[in-house]
């Protein structure tokens, strides 16, 4: 009988095995920079081109190799980095595994260049698909220079999967700020398509922290230091108030090495409590100092996901650190309890009945009906409301249910709406309104967000922006990631308002923007809609003009906790209903619901 076990070819073999390590241009970057930092590079360049697809190189001024090692170091699992078990479990180097170099060669053409400081010559070595093709002594200043060209040539099912040039761009730039954040000492420069992306100089982390993200963010930073027996914090937390859509802005470093880590990610947020709205996160910088035998950072050949020995103590620990740093400054709202008061003239808007002290039940001798069933909840009523009762399932003329977006409650736009016959806005968040069959509630800012969204659409459309000149045109500093995005998307922002010029590195001016944008935002209003254009782009793909579009609407529009004047949320309503969907957001959440007079009725024993 014939064997069906077969031993794949080594070459075959690699290429398998090359899918773990190399998943993308970024891939190659991440392990290449990683060698370079071990190798005690005071000094690292990154050069790419079409996102890494055809051209990636890094020159450091590390330690260098010889010629043996240097042919040695594309043999799968060649390392100098551990030889026993005992090492592996003292992991104080980025790399360990001995796969990068060889994985990145059976997947590309690569060319080696590298000298020791003890050596009169370098040697060069160019490999194709895995296989040396010329191996020489070159002359080379001391260090290390990989080229890696054209990724996945013969494996094109591999190319195929790779995203859109700005998409792989962003990952490469992702992992080289990370790296950039975890050894601010070295010098790094970033080059993309001939243009110089970052040029930093070996500084001081609050230097580099300023110089990726700028200044002004840098000040809204809580620097961070605690240590215990367990470990050693020491890093920065953003200010509650400067929260963000998006995580792009998390970073934590478990003894240098960049990790993602759900339960270290919640001991953050945690500490933060209640601090920070849901759906906002805040900006962490956190460096983690451990002992390598408590963690073990051989979980998966990316290296960025790790084991705690004790992993409810870390938890702990760094949750306790970050509410102390923002306790520490002030951050914590104080609660004031006041005795109640009887003054019924302070009470807005609210018609005062005369009191029955007999009229509402007790809970030690509840009011029975005999044609009602008496509610289990501790309340005398049962004032939650179902979806099903609140929303319709209206049908359209030719008898067919009309798409889901349009399954809400139907409100007849010239007669119930314009029928109110009074308004009053509920905690600054709702506008609720009298109709003639019950009350209509409006969230007022996804109201807002569709009237905004849908002019903006428009102006895109027509191509006729609207724009207000600013007295004085305002510079906004932006991270290098965040400059490329709006550079990228500076024709979509001309055509809602936006009027920018570009000055500088790093650095755009604002001259004009939207009617709607208001007074005093307009510094930050640019960069809260870069934050939530990426943050969309996370959660679902957008088109980019419709991205814009949304993510202007949902930054500029007004926000829950703004007072509105009656004639303000008479106009909201009156615009709302000019749309063409005023019942769902650009998002998908529902703009109003309806309570009727029956459900009311209902909820009051009336019926």
């Amino acid at each position: 009988m014939s064997s069906i076990i077969n031993i794949l070819p080594e070459n075959l073999a690699n290429k398998i095995a090359a899918g773990e390590v190399v998943q993308r241009p970024e891939s190659v970057v991440k392990e290449l920079l990683e060698n370079s930092i071990d190798a005690g590079a005071t000094s690292v360049s990154v050069t790419v081109k079409t996102a890494g697809k055809t051209f990636i190189q890094i020159i450091d001024d590390g330690k260098g190799m010889s010629e043996e090692d240097a042919v040695k170091a594309f043999y799968r699992h060649a390392t100098s980095k551990i030889s026993t078990y005992e090492d592996l479990e003292n992991i104080r180097t980025l790399g360990f595994r001995g796969e990068a170099l060889a994985s990145i060669a059976v997947v590309a053409q690569v060319e080696l260049k590298t000298r020791r400081e003890v050596d009169q010559a370098g040697t060069s070595i160019r490999l194709d698909g895995g296989e040396i093709k010329e191996q020489t002594k070159i002359a080379h200043q001391r260090g290390t220079s990989i080229t890696v060209k054209n990724l996945f040539y013969n494996t094109p099912a591999r190319r195929n999967f790779l995203k859109s040039n700005n998409t792989e761009f962003k990952h490469i730039y992702d992992t080289v700020q990370r790296l950039a954040l975890s050894k601010p000492e070295i010098a790094l420069e970033f080059t993309s398509d001939e243009d110089t992306i970052l040029a930093l100089p070996s500084q001081k982390l609050e230097d580099r922290l300023k110089s990726l993200f700028g200044e002004r963010q840098f000040a809204t930073l809580i620097p961070v230091r605690e240590e215990t027996e367990l470990l050693t914090v020491h890093g920065y937390i953003g200010k509650p108030d400067f929260a963000r859509k998006s995580k792009v802005d998390q970073f934590i470093f478990l003894n240098n090495r960049f990790i993602i880590s759900r339960s270290i990610n919640h001991a953050v947020f945690s500490g933060y409590e209640h601090l920070v709205e849901k759906g906002n996160f805040p900006f962490f910088l956190l460096y983690i100092e451990l002992d390598p035998h408590k963690v073990d950072v051989n979980v998966h050949p990316s290296k960025m996901e790790v084991k705690f020995a004790d992993e409810q103590s870390a938890y702990r620990v760094v949750s306790a650190i970050v509410r102390k740093a923002l306790g520490g400054n002030d951050l914590v709202p104080t609660v004031e309890f006041r005795q109640p008061t009887s003054d019924f003239s302070s009470l807005q808007h609210a018609a005062i009945p005369r009191f029955y002290p007999d009229a509402f039940p007790k809970q030690s001798s509840p009011v029975t009906r005999p044609d009602a069933t008496v509610p289990t909840e501790d309340l005398p009523f049962d004032l939650s409301l179902k979806l099903d009762q609140i929303f319709s399932r209206p049908q359209s003329p030719s008898g067919e249910s009309l798409p889901q977006e349009q399954q809400f409650q139907h409100v007849p736009r010239d007669e119930e709406a314009k029928e109110g016959k009074a308004i009053w806005q509920l905690h600054n968040k709702y506008i609720l309104t009298q109709i003639r069959s019950g009350l209509m509630i409006i969230d007022q800012h996804v109201a807002h967000e569709r009237i905004l969204y849908e002019k903006a659409l428009e102006r895109m459309n027509n191509a006729v922006p609207s724009s207000q000149q600013l007295l004085f045109p305002q510079t906004i500093q932006l991270a290098s990631g965040d400059f490329t995005l709006a550079k990228d998307l500076l024709p979509f922002l001309l055509t809602i308002g936006f009027e920018t010029k570009v000055f500088g590195k790093n650095t755009i001016v604002l001259e004009g923007v939207p009617p709607e944008v208001k007074a005093g935002t307009e510094t930050t209003i640019l960069q809260d809609i870069l934050d939530e254009f990426k943050n969309n782009q996370l959660r679902v793909k957008l088109d980019a003009r419709d991205n814009v579009a949304k993510s202007f609407s949902c930054k500029a529009a007004i926000k829950a906790g703004e007072k509105l004047s009656d004639v303000e949320m008479r106009s909201l309503i009156d615009q709302l209903f000019g749309t063409s969907m005023p019942y769902v957001c650009p998002h998908g959440r529902p703009v109003l619901i309806k309570l009727s007079l029956q459900e009311l009725d209902r909820r009051f024993f009336r019926t």
